[in-house]
């Protein structure tokens, strides 16, 4: 499985971005997917996931209400809405992807859940 995340880029506070995450697989319709982040000297936290099974959608909770994650399996493609941006959105962004099912909510914020990691894009919010 390969993740190619693009869509960062700079933005002033209140705006909004779209990041898009293009994946490799034959089966990417049931793979579980998620967004992390890492702002610099902070470590990588979860930020979104959707399962693959039944489209359920995890958020933490800083970005509940702003961000929205959705998926098109036809494209193989993961995408994140990311609306109402704060400053301490700023981070890199990470896709990530499990292609074997997770059993237990918690697995999808953790990163030890995901097998597969894409490069990152960089998003910066100005105030």
């Amino acid at each position: 499985v390969q993740l190619q995340a693009s869509g960062g880029g700079l933005v002033q506070a209140g705006g909004s971005l779209r990041l898009s995450c293009a994946a490799s697989g034959r089966t990417f319709s049931s793979y579980d997917m998620g967004w992390f982040r890492q702002a610099p000297g902070k470590e990588r936290e979860f930020v979104v996931a959707v399962s693959g099974s039944d489209g359920t959608t995890y958020y933490a909770d800083s970005v509940k209400g702003r961000f929205t994650i959705s998926r098109d399996n036809a494209k193989k493609m993961v995408y994140l809405q990311m609306n109402s941006l704060k400053p301490e959105d700023t981070a890199v962004y990470f896709c990530a992807a499990e292609p074997s099912p997770m059993y237990g909510s918690r697995w999808y914020t953790l990163e030890v859940g995901y097998g597969y990691w894409g490069q990152g894009t960089q998003v910066t919010v100005s105030s």
